[in-house]
């Protein structure tokens, strides 16, 4: 079902370019000595910058990158590792690069030289190691530090309706994740809103980091072309009041004393939502819904053969 809207061609396009890239790597040792010796980046008179030492500054600034979620919301930063979702966000218009840092000896794929600026950086194998946080440089010859998306806005540091204005044009179906706090999970289901064509995704206290390195890795790109806001409850339900939606939660079953009547999910009732404007909210992998969210929301749940759980 995930894979119902293929997406733009441009998805597809940067493997190509990373085997060429990879390919001018492994070239002839004469040939990429005179390639590393002139890259295209380079004007007559200016000098290649280069990065040799973990205790360089920037490579300080970019560890704090990938690991403070403060730190990337007070810079409005955050760092993309490897080639392929480097060049599908950019072909895409998402996300503008701040700093592209290239592993020594590796070309300047064209259109990442403009897309740049020309602001590269030719780096170790031991600064793309800590940078990274990976153990091999095999799929990470490339790493960008990008602008944060003007979309995405945290309502505890921004103004709530201003917020929400310039984040959610008359929105239709908004993703509320209350608490997700696995990285993959996370980054799997803002892909899924944005295949599926939501119009943004709310992510509500003890929710991780959208710009978490593994986060950005399982979305693939999603959360640096949707809308995401990071708020609390009274942000949430003055978004359902401002757009007049209506609440819905994945939940398993209905309670045993009656409490919590459960709706299955029919396509009588999908036909019926058709029109309205909606807010999905999911819970947590351990924890569930939280007991606001049960209070709040009509709970449905998905029919399934045997004793399985789906939240």
């Amino acid at each position: 079902m995930l894979l119902a809207r293929a997406p733009p061609s441009a998805f597809n396009s940067p493997a190509l370019s990373v085997r060429a890239f990879r390919r001018r790597r492994l070239a002839a040792p004469g040939a990429a000595a005179t390639a590393a010796s002139n890259p295209p980046s380079l004007r007559v008179g200016q000098r290649r910058k280069q990065v040799a030492s973990v205790a360089n500054p920037l490579v300080k600034h970019c560890v704090k990158l990938r690991d403070s979620a403060a730190y990337r919301r007070s810079c409005r930063r955050l760092v993309l590792v490897g080639l392929a979702p480097i060049l599908e966000i950019c072909r895409l218009g998402f996300a503008a690069i701040d700093c592209l840092l290239l592993l020594d000896g590796a070309e300047v794929p064209g259109e990442l030289h403009e897309l740049s600026g020309g602001n590269v950086v030719y780096v170790s194998a031991t600064v793309m190691k800590k940078i990274s946080g990976m153990q091999s440089v095999d799929s990470t010859e490339a790493i960008a530090v990008m602008h944060m998306p003007k979309h995405f806005c945290d309502l505890g540091d921004d103004e709530g309706g201003a917020g929400l204005d310039a984040s959610f044009l008359s929105p239709k179906r908004i993703l509320v994740l209350d608490g997700i706090q696995d990285p993959g999970n996370l980054g799997t289901l803002i892909r899924s809103a944005c295949a599926f064509k939501w119009d943004g995704v709310f992510l509500l206290p003890a929710c991780c980091d959208p710009f978490n390195e593994k986060v950005l890795r399982a979305a693939r790109g999603a959360s640096l072309q949707l809308p995401i806001i990071s708020g609390n409850w009274c942000d949430l339900h003055d978004l359902v009041t401002r757009y007049g939606m209506k609440m819905l939660a994945g939940h398993p079953e209905s309670s045993s004393d009656g409490s919590e009547k459960t709706h299955v999910l029919s396509k009588e009732l999908a036909d019926s939502l058709m029109s309205e404007s909606l807010c999905l909210v999911l819970g947590s992998e351990g924890n569930g819904l939280s007991e606001e969210t049960v209070q709040a929301c009509d709970l449905v749940s998905i029919p399934m053969e045997g004793e399985y759980l789906l939240y």
